[in-house]
């Protein structure tokens, strides 16, 4: 969508701790519901007018969205009434009147769109319609009542284009889907191009003239990860492109709608061009971003520079836009300093004034956070891996990176796999160093923003050279004596979920234990269970992954499935999964647990009956939490914070392994 994650041998009391850290030393445990319970509040969105800003912050307990003047915070109110599930995506419609937010029931994502009426106060549900997925296409300026939203009603697999009136809440189709990746209308709402998948995992651009697609240009496989369309100029003549095409890293470039002629409007020799900051009416990329170790900004129009000097004096970390107002004199950012909790604030260009809005956890103020190192590190065949690296606070007196001595370590797995880890405030990173391990996350090959061929060299080595990354990152560690050789874990979620099992099966002894989150087991029952809604990436997922019809890529998904390995499997392991997941099926978890069952060999299964890819409910969250850290301390030895209560409203359920995480059976008989 867009415009619009034992017994404690140190004792504590969870309950009882104090409001902020102000006088907190390094050993200081911070406790979980202050890192992974519901942000105080977070993610401001400014009005178009500028007059209003929205915000999500908890209403008994559930994240909802809020509004306030934008000059006066304290004075909000809440908008919407989820009484279950947070709202996580929202966004303001073109005629800042109304408010739009996405909400699924349960994980499912099928998401429908929401249009609150401030004046009013009503909601009506834009896409009112059973086992639907709808997805937001676009808002524009020159139709502020409507939007354009994707709609699989008609077919499950396709999403056809739809203009509703967030006023009236009346919609009409405007597009049939006959095979469509994704459309692409420009600001009069008019469909003009369309992207269809191709074999070799590729697309093909059509344009639509004359009520006829007809070939525009073709994205070939290879730069299938790294080159989409965006958007329209605000005159609707060219549209501007993410393009790796003839090159490696994406360049952004514009081109023109009649010809095709294209030139490259910015680009970056180390990585791909990640984002863009554009004038909100006109449409017109002001400045591009790219991120190899962190986040470097490039301004086209030449009025920005003095806005980044500016936010570069005023702002020790990293910053990102989030909204700007239609005259694009405020913007809302998220202020990331790493070793504090995020802060939000508004910046008010004209007066070249930054205004902070709110922390999102205070409760963090002053807490021990520990420092972000980021790291190179070379693959066997050379290959560099940008990476990582969070030590506990106070075990690296020099700031080097390198603590005083190993110490276990945690290597945290990203999911995707065709995303990246980044630097900045981590909540996982910061718990993990907490509790006295090292952590490293690892841009293994096949993460996204390091160019194409970085991208490609993924395709079909699941399990294979994108585990050796992996490995090769663990023996950096220990080499830089970072990392105790015995006590490495691994975690993750989705990709990294699998890499787990990975970790597990195909190289039984090389770690300690191991956290699945969401992570498929066979990667044929993946490939065969995908959402109906995927019909457009299963090409792409066939190139990348292996192909199920024909007998090579069938051999291939089954020697890289970890099921198959199972009775291979000698250390501790952990498995997390939401029962309405709809990328990775339940029966992913529920085979290869029942698999090391029947062998007689350890493992502990916990599930959540109301969620999805993910734990998106805090007790949900906290709870997982305080049993994967109650399984890792046995395993690494470090500290475990009490359970306490903190399976206090959450679904959680055990139906396997409760016995092996010390506590866990008479946390679940308390609750």
């Amino acid at each position: 969508m867009n415009r619009l994650s034992l017994i404690c041998a140190a004792t504590m009391v969870a309950a009882g701790i104090v409001a902020s850290f102000a006088a907190s030393a390094a050993d200081d445990v911070i406790p979980r519901k202050i890192i992974f319970g519901n942000p105080e509040k977070s993610q401001p969105l400014i009005s178009p007018d500028g007059s209003k800003i929205a915000f999500s912050a908890p209403v008994n307990g559930v994240m909802n969205v809020w509004v306030s003047p934008a000059n006066n915070i304290a004075a909000a109110k809440p908008v919407t009434q989820e009484k279950v599930r947070p709202i996580r995506i929202y966004a303001w419609a073109a005629n800042g009147t109304h408010l739009l937010y996405a909400q699924d029931q349960g994980g499912d994502e099928n998401f429908h769109i929401y249009a609150v009426d401030l004046a009013k106060n009503t909601t009506k549900d834009l896409t009112p319609y059973p086992k639907t997925q709808a997805d937001l296409i676009g808002t524009t300026y020159t139709r502020p009542d409507e939007v354009m939203i994707g709609l699989n009603n008609r077919d499950e697999k396709w999403h056809d284009a739809w203009i509703i009136n967030v006023v009236s809440g009346q919609g009409r189709m405007v597009q049939k889907n006959e095979g469509f990746a994704r459309f692409i209308p420009d600001n009069k709402f008019d469909v003009r191009f369309g992207s269809k998948p191709t074999p070799d995992g590729g697309q093909e651009i059509l344009r639509l003239e004359g009520g006829a697609w007809k070939k525009f240009t073709t994205i070939p496989g290879d730069d299938s990860l790294t080159t989409q369309p965006l958007f329209f100029t605000g005159d609707d003549k060219a549209l501007y492109m993410i393009d790796s095409r003839g090159r490696d890293k994406s360049a952004l470039t514009l081109v023109d709608a009649a010809s095709g002629a294209e030139k490259v409007i910015g680009e970056s020799a180390k990585a791909d061009v990640a984002s863009t900051i554009a004038d909100p009416v006109s449409n017109k990329v002001l400045a591009y971003a790219a991120e190899y170790e962190r986040t470097e900004w490039t301004a086209i129009d030449p009025a920005l520079n003095a806005d980044f000097a500016f936010l570069k004096n005023q702002i020790p970390g990293e910053w990102n836009l989030l909204s700007q107002t239609k005259d694009n004199n405020l913007w809302t950012l998220r202020i990331d300093n790493v070793t504090e909790p995020v802060k939000f604030a508004l910046y008010d260009r004209k007066a070249r004034k930054v205004t902070t809005l709110f922390s999102a956890r205070p409760k963090l103020e002053g807490a021990p956070l520990a420092n972000m190192h980021a790291r190179v590190i070379k693959a066997r065949d050379g290959l560099e891996l940008v990476s990582y690296l969070t030590l506990p606070k106070g075990s690296d007196p020099d700031g080097n990176g390198v603590p005083d001595k190993a110490l276990p370590m945690v290597l945290n797995v990203h999911g995707g796999p065709w995303a990246r880890d980044s630097f900045g405030y981590n909540p996982e990173h910061q718990w993990l160093a907490n509790r006295g391990y090292a952590v490293l996350s690892v841009n293994f090959r096949a993460s996204t923003g390091f160019g194409k061929a970085f991208a490609n060299a993924g395709d079909k080595e699941w399990a294979g050279k994108m585990h050796d990354d992996l490995l090769d990152a663990v023996d950096w560690a220990v080499a830089s004596k970072i990392a105790q050789k015995d006590k490495v874990a691994i975690y993750g979620g989705s990709y990294g979920g699998y890499a787990t099992l990975v970790g597990l099966t195909f190289t039984p002894t090389t770690f300690a234990c191991g956290v699945d989150i969401v992570g498929p087991s066979n990667l044929a029952t993946l490939l065969g269970s995908i959402p109906p809604y995927w019909a457009s990436f299963l090409d792409n997922l066939k190139r990348r992954v292996g192909d199920p019809t024909t007998p090579e890529g069938a051999k291939l998904l089954k020697d890289r499935s970890p099921l198959f390995r199972a009775d291979k499997i000698q250390r501790p392991l952990l498995i997390a999964q939401g029962a309405n997941d709809p990328r990775v099926k339940q029966a992913e978890s529920d085979q290869i647990v029942k698999a090391m069952t029947q062998k007689k060999l350890p493992v502990t299964y916990v599930l959540y009956k109301d969620e999805g890819h993910g734990f998106a409910r805090p007790e949900n969250r906290i709870s997982f939490y305080a049993i994967s850290e109650g399984f890792l301390s046995p395993c690494l030895g470090g500290r475990f914070e009490p359970i306490g209560k903190d399976f206090e409203g959450s679904s959680v359920a055990v139906p396997t392994g409760a016995e092996h995480i010390p506590g866990l059976k008479e946390a679940l008989a308390g609750r």
